[in-house]
Order: structure tokens, then sequence, then C-alpha cells
């Protein structure tokens, strides 16, 4: 992938003087169920029918499962889950004035989240340039693709980190996207558990008959993703977690519901003793910025996947700052928006 669109819902209350909340809808091709469709005429529907209700900033609900229930009343069901992200974005956003304050928390203040450094799939020597680069930038937890190339040169890879910097505490993910065929999947993950991984994200693809005796049996614990897509509701979601019961799940709300189906999700593995974290999609920096502040509501110690910001040439130019393996809010940097 060499680029990717986004599409972005402005908000403004007349009352206002002038006051926007802006919010991102970014799908991610080949896994957002709503880019099968005319994307652009959902989200042309849903911005007619909400400004059709003429409605009030005061009639913004107070928490997000009741905004999202909102959103789809107004906007007439739309429930393609980066549209309803963009909704809640735009606005909690001008609901809190305009600045890109989506959750006042102390994220926002400063406080800094630990994030995974992620190495983009490619030949082994890129790779391995990649994963210089990151240990020198101060990350602590790399995450890496399998699947894309030659089985025995991802092992090496693996091995010549574990060599190299063995005198460091280096976490070690994997992320499959579902590669790795059923057949041959055990027999690669005790083949990939020498090197001390701390989980594999979607070893098969979604819907795989294996899956459940993998994330029973693995010796690497399974984080699931993409087996998330398209679940609603609570009785699903709980299904799903309790006929797998995979160790830890990977949120996006792009991908996974918004910020409301993000949380849900959070609720029922927290009861199932399930871990996760939450993962940005390549959003552009207003839905990287709403994600970020929307992890820093929680407790949560694990290495967040929020590192994705730098890797646009066109970006928006904005207050998150990426620094020995953390995310932080700078309120010394402006945000320049132009749409």
């Amino acid at each position: 992938m060499s680029e990717k669109d986004s599409w972005f819902i402005k908000l403004e209350d007349s009352g206002s003087s002038g006051v926007i909340g802006i919010g991102e809808a970014g799908p991610l091709p080949g896994l957002s169920p709503e880019l099968e469709g005319d994307f652009e005429k959902e989200i042309e529907k849903a911005v007619e029918a909400f400004n059709k209700a003429n409605l009030s900033i005061n009639q913004i609900p107070g928490t997000l499962h009741e905004m999202a229930n909102w959103v789809l009343s107004v906007t007439e069901g739309t429930s393609a889950s980066s549209l309803l992200f963009a909704f809640e974005t735009a606005l909690l956003d001008l609901k809190n004035g305009g600045e890109r304050l989506i959750f006042d928390n102390d994220f926002r203040k400063g406080k800094s989240i630990v994030i995974n450094g992620l190495i983009w799939m490619g030949g082994m020597d890129q790779m391995l340039q990649q994963i210089e680069i990151k240990i020198q930038d101060g990350f602590d937890c790399l995450k890496l693709k399998v699947g894309g190339i030659d089985f025995e040169k991802e092992c090496d890879i693996l091995q010549y980190v574990r060599r190299k910097y063995f005198k460091q505490e280096i976490q070690l993910r994997l992320d499959a996207n579902g590669a790795l065929k059923p057949g041959e999947a055990m027999y690669k993950l005790y083949e990939l558990s020498k090197f001390k991984i701390h989980s594999i994200e979607q070893p098969v693809k979604t819907g795989s008959k294996v899956l459940a005796d993998l994330c029973r049996s693995s010796p690497i614990p399974i984080a699931l993703d993409e087996e998330l897509i398209g679940k609603k509701g609570p009785s699903e979601k709980e299904e799903l977690l309790g006929a797998l019961n995979p160790k830890y799940i990977i949120l996006k709300p792009s991908l996974h519901g918004g910020l409301s189906g993000c949380s849900e999700w959070i609720d029922l593995a927290e009861k199932q003793k399930i871990g996760w974290w939450i993962t940005s999609a390549l959003e552009s920096n207003i839905g990287l910025n709403a994600i970020a502040q929307f992890t820093a509501n929680f407790t949560n110690p694990l290495h967040q996947g929020l590192g994705t910001g730098k890797i646009y040439s066109d970006n928006f130019e904005s207050p998150l700052v990426v620094e020995r393996g953390k995310l932080r809010y700078s309120a010394d940097l402006p945000w320049l928006i132009e749409l």
C-alpha cells in the first residue's frame, strides 16, 4: 500500500462562533466491509440525514454508548465502523470546544503512552534495517509482520534480534494477518516460539476451523484482530470470545465499531480475563489523536499500537510526538489543519 484515502466529518454548531469538530473515517482496503459498496454515497446519505435533523450541541449524549445509538438513529442506521468513529470523534471534539480535545485526561496533559515499533514487511535486509533504527530510537517492543517472505528468513530475522540484543529486554510481537496455512500453523508456531515471542496476531484466516485449537494449544499466545470485524452487539461479541478464548484481542476503532464498539469489547474481554491493546489503523493524525486520547482513558500497562503517524508524506501537523518508544501530546506544538 503506497497511499490511503480518508474522509473527514466536520460539524459546526451555528451558535458557537465557528467552533468546528472534526472526525476521520479512514476504512482499510481489504478489511473494512464499508468499502465493498459505494462508501462516499453512504457518507453523503449520513451527512444529509444528520443535517436534516437540525440538532443542537446540547443534544449530544453524555456516554459513548448513548452517542453511538444516537448517531445510528440520526443518520438513519449508518453502521460502518469508520464512519461511526468519525461522527463520535467530531461530536466529542465539537462538544469540547473544537480544539481536538476528545477526552480530557492525562494524555492531553502530557503523559506518554508506551507503544510498539512497527516493522513493515519487506526484504530481509530492509526489515533488519528497520529493526536497528527502532531499537536505536528507544523502542523496547517491536511488532513484525510475518508470512510475507520465506519462513526460514523470518526465523533468521528473529534469531538475529535475540542474539544481537540479548542484553536488552526487547519484546517481540508478530502479526501474521492470517497468512499461516491451517495444516502448518501449529508447527510454525512452535518454531517461532523459540525466539521468546510475546504474542502472534491472527495466525490463520478469519473463520478458520483450527483457530479455537490454536488459541487453546499454541505455545505463543494468540491475539485476535480481523476475527473481531463485523461482530455487533454484546451477545455476538461475548459468544466469539467464549468460543475462541484468545489470550489477547487487538482493537481498532475504525474496524471494530468505533470508540463505543471498542469500549464494549474491552468490557467483555476484561470479564473473561482476556488481555487487550489498542491500535491505530493507518489514520491521519486526526484519527490517531482521538484513538490515543481514548486509549488513555484506561489503565493498561501493555504497549499500544499507536506509532503510525509518521508514515505519511502529507499528514496534518499536530502536537503528537513519538520519542523513545512513547507517544505524547505536546501542548507547545500547533494543529495545522486544512480541510
